[in-house]
């Protein structure tokens, strides 16, 4: 990436369009059931977060932090890699090795909807993509060399990590409460918002990768990836059509005025 101080990612980077794109909403709920699937890092997230309590809080946390490194100015990016690195060593989160893992899980959950839900990305620019996410693993700490760029490579990583994986209790805890977490009485039942949840982290999980799927004991069924690439799409195209105004985050409507996409208001 280049040095430009309005941001670490210009708006013709791959990242800024998968990362700007309705189905990051499925991408992010994808990612943290992936990343639970190394008892490592998963032991790690049930001893220092609450993450049972708070599934939501966690995701948006997420959310946040991909958008500010994506499209926040580069001093903002900066500002909260450098924060998110404090905190995971005061947490003994540090190690680069279940870093990379959530990393890798995240550019691969992230990629995957993206192509799936109907993005359209040729094989160059989904290595691209990956290449460009070696930013996100150097601002977390871990040194660019020991970082997938590009998808074969990626899929070579995930080959060789498969022996450390399992669905530990803590991992399957933590899929039943980003499909069914806790909400107040009034939300549960007077407002859309838990089937609305519900439906897509099931979608999300629907789109786990086989082997995920397998760890967690959940059988692929006939037609099932393509029904999910149904779903995908159709999640996409709806959220698609909610206009900027209302769902994007306020970091993406900045950068939109700093790259000189819109005009300030």
């Amino acid at each position: 990436m280049s040095s430009d101080p309005r941001g670490k990612f210009s708006p013709e980077t791959i990242a800024w369009q998968i990362h700007s794109d309705p189905a990051m909403a499925i991408g992010g709920i994808r990612a943290l059931l992936q990343q639970a699937l190394h008892p490592d890092a998963m032991d790690g997230v049930a001893k220092n977060s609450n993450f049972r309590e708070d599934a939501w809080g966690r995701l948006q946390r997420t959310g946040d932090y991909v958008s500010t490194i994506t499209f926040g100015s580069r001093d903002e990016a900066d500002a909260l890699s450098s924060r998110v690195r404090k905190i995971h060593t005061s947490l003994g989160l540090d190690d680069p090795h279940l870093l990379l893992w959530v990393h890798m899980s995240m550019v691969d959950s992230f990629l995957d909807i993206a192509v799936r839900s109907g993005m359209s990305l040729t094989s160059e620019q989904q290595d691209q993509y990956v290449a460009e996410m070696v930013v996100f693993a150097e601002d977390v700490g871990i040194n660019a060399d020991q970082v997938p760029s590009s998808v074969e490579q990626m899929q070579t990583y995930f080959s060789n990590i498969s022996p450390e994986l399992s669905a530990s209790d803590d991992a399957k805890r933590a899929a039943l409460f980003l499909t069914i977490p806790p909400l107040p009485t009034a939300v549960r039942f007077v407002t859309p918002a838990a089937p609305a949840w519900a439906s897509l982290a099931l979608i999300a999980a629907s789109s786990l990768p086989a082997w995920a799927r397998s760890l967690y004991g959940t059988p692929t069924l006939p037609g099932q990836n393509f029904a999910t690439e149904i779903s995908l799409k159709a999640v996409r195209k709806t959220l698609g059509a909610i206009p900027d105004a209302i769902l994007a985050p306020p970091v993406y409507k900045a950068a939109q005025v700093r790259w000189g996409l819109v005009l300030a208001k």
